[in-house]
């Protein structure tokens, strides 16, 4: 009979990679698909942020910094990692605490309780310390060097370094914890169908609260800044701050204005800790057994049942599938929320920021509202590009399968018009809203004709490598390379969102510069269009399984 103790040690180690797993929904993938090489995608690209990161840092010999650049780079790194593992927790969210299928699966097994309450817990906290390490990985070696304070000579070298990995990971354990907290107290205390009913709220306002937070927080540098009457209430919520004022505490360079910071974020992390414990407590002694006993969501009794049409039958039925998964799926509706939070946060940031300055033209709609309307049309088209690759129940896509009597270019037609729908409508009645008795009702007019030949181009772009029915093929991780297009991204659009901002602007005074604007984007918009119905018409069969190139064989031995 082999030992307990060597039994609870393998128990363990396939729970943790279980459960380290289920950061990613493996339901969703393809079976080629392998999901350590998405994760190593996201890890490379926060260690490429970490080596750019570090390049201020060797130009400048790792000299002393004075108490403003000094205060204002270590707070960035404190501030930036939190969000990261913030980030993590978050979309960790259906994974954190056991569901129904955990309790079905585990239970008839020989596991004890502490043996999968030690395995979840460890595969919880695993995902956002990767990040953090990944995140600093060359900024966490190259930057403490800078931040040795001036009255430990030498040994403040060696303080510096553990002094900021500590800093940076209790940090990173604040939100994580602040976010367990909340989500297993809510758990508890809520009835189970109107927990879950409420949770995809609770995480998508976490989502954009913490990006928003992240991209809206004022930059305090001097002393004077922290210890101003304006500034203390602001700083009683913004976390960041707390634990740079403890990252000077455990440095030895404390300044008497960061003092009141340090005790905050040693009271917030205490109580967000036992929030935490308490949480995962009842979450395993009081809460699985309703897992089991109760259904997930009742029933809801339906009076009046009325689907708009939208056209044809296949038009109908691709629109109002798309549109019922988005509002009942939450990883979709996250995921959604995601890129609504990221884009709240820069166009509130450029209003606020040098770019407000350019707050109005000479007699027309201001630059602001133009940056505005192009960012929303790119970002929620993006995010239906992005959710529609990722299936809601990729077991029961064979309904569709075998309901496939049409030709595959009439699906791509269907798929067309519901992304306009979908997508581009919601964003011209916006507008239309916003701007209605704010600006001349003509130059209002050419701007959402303008946004309507924007929308279609844009779509055309999503569609020419989507040759599938969106929330229905599976998603096979690794074949797009991500962190180029991140850094593609992050060096030319947040540029050429703001020239084309501008462009717009003087187009619009002429009718013959908004002719040509029109003109150019309608063209643009056929030019698209030929591409995507060129490359759809060989296709015979709708795509609903992504699979590699045939050149690759797999012998699947693993």
């Amino acid at each position: 009979m082999p030992n307990d103790w060597v039994v609870r040690k393998l128990q363990f180690r396939v729970l943790y990679r279980v459960f380290f797993m289920r950061v990613i929904d493996l339901e969703l993938l393809s079976m080629d698909a392998d999901p350590t090489k998405l994760i190593g995608q996201f890890a490379t690209i926060f260690a490429s942020i970490s080596f750019f990161l570090t390049l201020p840092a060797l130009l400048t010999g790792f000299r002393r910094l004075s108490i403003p650049g000094s205060w204002m780079f270590e707070h960035f790194l404190i501030e930036t990692t939190m969000t990261i593992a913030g980030l993590i927790a978050v979309l960790s969210w259906d994974s954190a605490f056991p569901d129904q299928r955990d309790v079905l699966v585990l239970a008839p097994l020989p596991v004890r309780t502490s043996t999968l309450f030690v395995s979840k817990i460890s595969a919880l906290f695993a995902a956002p310390a990767l990040g953090t390490i990944a995140f600093n990985f060359f900024s966490g070696v190259a930057w403490p060097l800078s931040f040795i304070s001036s009255s430990y000579g030498f040994l403040g070298a060696l303080r510096s370094w553990p002094t900021y990995w500590m800093t940076i990971f209790l940090g990173g354990a604040f939100f994580v914890f602040t976010v367990l907290a909340i989500q297993g107290l809510a758990a508890n205390l809520l009835p189970r169908q109107i927990f879950l009913r409420l949770s995809a709220f609770l995480q998508a306002g976490a989502m954009c609260l913490l990006l928003s937070v992240y991209f809206l927080e004022p930059s305090l540098r001097s002393p004077a800044d922290f210890t101003a009457l304006e500034n203390q209430r602001m700083l009683a919520w913004l976390p960041s701050y707390w634990f740079l004022g403890l990252f000077q505490q455990l440095n030895g360079s404390m300044h008497p204005a960061l003092a009141p910071l340090a005790r905050r974020a040693w009271i917030g992390l205490a109580i967000s800790f036992l929030g935490t414990v308490a949480a995962l407590l009842l979450s395993y002694f009081r809460m699985m057994p309703k897992v089991v006993e109760q259904p997930d969501i009742l029933p809801r009794a339906r009076t009046v049942l009325w689907s708009p049409r939208f056209g044809s039958s296949l038009k109908s039925a691709v629109t109002l599938f798309s549109l019922r998964t988005l509002l009942r799926s939450r990883q979709h509706r996250m995921i959604v929320s995601f890129y609504l939070g990221i884009g709240l946060a820069i166009v509130v940031g450029y209003i606020k920021g040098p770019f407000g300055g350019l707050a109005s033209t000479a007699a027309g709609i201001s630059l602001p509202f133009l940056l505005v309307s192009i960012l929303m049309m790119i970002l929620i088209l993006m995010s239906i590009r992005v959710v529609a690759s990722i299936p809601i129940s990729l077991r029961a896509n064979w309904i569709i399968r075998v309901t496939q009597v049409r030709p595959a270019h009439q699906y791509q037609r269907a798929v067309r018009f519901s992304w306009m729908v979908l997508g581009v409508a919601p964003v011209l009645l916006v507008l239309a809203g916003s701007f209605a008795g704010s600006y001349p009702w003509q130059q209002v007019l050419g701007h959402l004709v303008t946004m309507l030949f924007l929308g279609i181009v844009l779509v055309e772009l999503c569609l020419y490598t989507f040759q599938k029915i969106p929330f229905t093929c599976s998603y096979l991780p690794g074949k797009a390379n991500i962190h180029f297009v991140f850094w593609a991204c992050l060096m030319l659009f947040l540029r050429l969102l703001k020239e084309g901002a501008i462009f717009e602007g003087r187009m619009l005074h002429s009718f013959l510069g908004w002719i040509l604007m029109v003109v150019l984007l309608a063209a643009a918009a056929l030019a698209a269009r030929w591409l995507t119905e060129a490359r759809a018409g060989p296709v015979d069969e709708v795509l609903f399984e992504e699979e590699y190139p045939v050149e690759i064989i797999s012998l699947k031995l693993n």
